[in-house]
């Protein structure tokens, strides 16, 4: 997208008290803007004590979506790991727009700088697992829904077992995103183009192609299965049982379902014998 923008003009108005810096960030930083791009200006505060609310204004017939962030937010996206994967990528392709005290410059050069070591792995590991134990409710809607034929679990089932399990493998690999946009074809490339893990979530997420709801939370549960099994060792011991016992409900369930599907006996019609 070839648009000339006054970035700096159009930044002034959020200059207000307690902002130190502020930055441009986003697919306009990257350089990959669309005729649909909003622009995202991240402002920097000098307090914690702020109420963060992105906020989205329409200037010059573009929308503009503010961001504030606070010194203790930015520190955790040095430590945190979901922070790590999701912030560090682009603060380092973000652009500078006002900066008079060098604030934003040291937190890009923390980003440009920053490692995956085993510290955040361990810490990333940790994450992993907690979020497993958090979508078991979504395996019992989508087993349930799949009993019930019933489309609001399964809907929300589906949303657990797809973008959900995506997030844990994007944290779980170190994976630093380099927008929300490219999150899961930035998880796929880690894992493998042509891995089972990308090939049943292609399922979920219905790129397939012709799937029913039904087969996409199938193919959720299936993927819920086999990321338990990738994250292997790094499970915490006091989830082991937990996701155990899900990942059995599950292969039971869609073992009994394809049972009778397979044993189905056809109704015979009027008159048959």
């Amino acid at each position: 997208m070839q648009v000339h923008i006054a970035f700096e003009r159009l930044m002034q108005p959020f200059q207000v008290d307690g902002v130190v810096a502020i930055a441009l960030m986003g697919s306009f930083a990257r350089g990959d803007a669309g005729a649909f791009s909003d622009i995202d200006l991240v402002r920097f505060r000098d307090v914690d004590d702020v109420k963060c609310v992105a906020e989205t204004h329409l200037i010059d017939q573009m929308f503009v979506v503010v961001t504030d962030v606070t010194p203790s937010q930015s520190k955790t996206w040095f430590v945190d790991p979901d922070k790590a994967s999701s912030c560090i990528a682009g603060v380092r392709t973000a652009r500078t727009l006002w900066d008079p005290h060098d604030h934003f410059a040291d937190i890009q050069r923390r980003a440009q700088a920053f490692v995956w070591d085993a510290a955040m792995q361990a810490e990333a590991d940790i994450w992993a697992s907690k979020q497993m134990v958090g979508w078991i409710e979504e395996v019992q809607k989508g087993l349930e829904g799949l009993r019930r034929n019933d489309t609001g679990r399964m809907l929300n089932a589906r949303h657990g077992l797809s973008w959900g399990l995506t997030n844990v493998l994007r944290v779980q690999r170190g994976v630093l995103i380099t927008g929300d946009n490219t999150t899961y074809p930035e998880v796929v490339e880690s894992l493998g183009l042509d891995s089972p893990w990308a090939s049943l979530s292609r399922q979920v997420f219905c790129i397939a192609g012709g799937l029913t709801l039904a087969e996409q939370v199938s193919a959720g549960l299936r993927l819920y299965v086999l990321t338990v099994d990738l994250l292997g060792t790094s499970i915490r011991q006091e989830d082991e049982a937990l996701l155990k016992e899900t990942v059995r409900r599950i292969e039971s369930e869609l073992e009994g379902a394809s049972n009778k599907t397979l044993h189905r006996t056809p109704t015979s019609g009027a008159g048959e014998l």
